[in-house]
């Protein structure tokens, strides 16, 4: 295969959150904002990382020195990033919930503290970035939970961000985990 710089990919991605379930934009709604389900996480520092760590079982017969193949035990997808607007909106959506209010001249936030297991605040992700030939690309990650740890420092000569990770989970036997969708024309 040649090597053409029209396939090469170097740019930045937006991000978006949204409720597990969210309406996911059509398609052929590519080179466009994603609609009133998704939220802009706003900007972010040393890009939007995506991971995907695939686990493979080798098989093993006595009547072969080689592996004859293997089978996939294990996918997992991730997306991690460095959030530049450290608010507590994007406070919120880093710890996977809690509560947020406001008033005359004040914001603030509270965690969730249940003293017990409870069901998750599953979200959906949203990338847009660039895909070859100068299109656009766009990643749907279908149901996430931000499952590392959350890190914020405040020094006098860096930046303060929010660093994630968001893992993703199986959502149905008929829907796929996540989707990438490029715009071709």
């Amino acid at each position: 295969m040649a090597v053409t710089t029209t396939d090469l990919i170097m740019g930045p991605a937006d991000l978006y959150i949204g409720d597990f379930g969210a309406t996911e934009p059509l398609d052929t709604a590519i080179n466009t904002a994603p609609g009133a389900a998704w939220t802009d996480l706003g900007g972010t520092q040393d890009g939007v990382k995506l991971v995907i760590d695939q686990t493979y079982q080798e098989l093993e017969v006595d009547q072969l020195i080689q592996v004859p193949g293997a089978r996939k035990t294990k996918e997992v997808f991730s997306v991690e990033t460095n959030l530049a607007q450290a608010t507590l909106e994007n406070l919120k959506y880093v710890l996977n919930g809690g509560t947020a209010a406001s008033g005359t001249g004040y914001k603030s936030f509270e965690p969730l503290y249940a003293t017990s297991a409870t069901q998750p605040t599953y979200r959906a992700l949203l990338i847009d970035g660039f895909a070859p030939q100068g299109f656009r690309r766009r990643v749907i990650v279908r149901k996430v939970l931000s499952n590392d740890k959350v890190e914020s420092t405040y020094k006098k000569d860096d930046q303060t961000l929010f660093s994630v990770k968001w893992a993703s989970f199986y959502v149905t036997s008929a829907i796929a985990p996540y989707k990438v969708v490029d715009q071709t024309a």
